[in-house]
């Protein structure tokens, strides 16, 4: 299945149209760490995250994963783990997996800056969920009932456009 993202604020899927949010500065084919913006291009899909402590595990056939109060992304440009999943750690800079708000109840990896990484070229960029559509860092954020439903369809060989 291809996600499709049109107009900066809808994502097409099969019969379905959700309404999303993208990162404050719109996309960008030449995304920086920290830029606030989406990277344009086709992307794969990862492993989904979820909050056991918060919400069920959802039905899906992607690869899925506990998120635990030790988990983090990896954003420092200087590490040799930049743009992958961390144990939190006071000499790294990350972004937390397990946060207050709900943001992070459940999220998929878009697979950007993956294969061979280019450290400053972006990192963490996720699907997850939004209560009120504000403009994200550079992911792209639905609702959460939007989301149970998009994970119900979406299979290991999935696919999401961003452009």
């Amino acid at each position: 299945m291809i996600i499709k993202l049109k107009n900066k604020d809808t994502l097409k899927f099969d019969d379905f149209t959700i309404k999303c949010v993208i990162g404050k500065n719109g996309l960008k084919k030449n995304k920086i760490e920290g830029d606030k913006s989406t990277p344009v291009g086709k992307f794969k899909l990862g492993q989904l995250y979820w909050r056991a402590d918060r919400v069920r595990k959802p039905e899906t056939k992607l690869l899925c994963k506990k998120i635990y109060k030790n988990m983090a992304w990896c954003n420092d440009v200087r590490s040799k783990y930049y743009n992958k999943e961390v144990k939190i750690n006071k000499k790294l800079k990350y972004e937390k997996l397990f946060r207050k708000d709900n943001k992070y109840d459940y999220f998929i990896v878009i697979k950007y800056n993956d294969k061979k990484i280019v450290k400053g070229k972006g990192s963490a960029i996720f699907i997850h969920l939004t209560s009120n559509y504000r403009k994200t860092a550079g992911c792209i954020a639905i609702k959460k009932n939007d989301f149970l439903v998009l994970v119900k369809l979406l299979t290991p060989k999935s696919e999401i456009i961003l452009n």
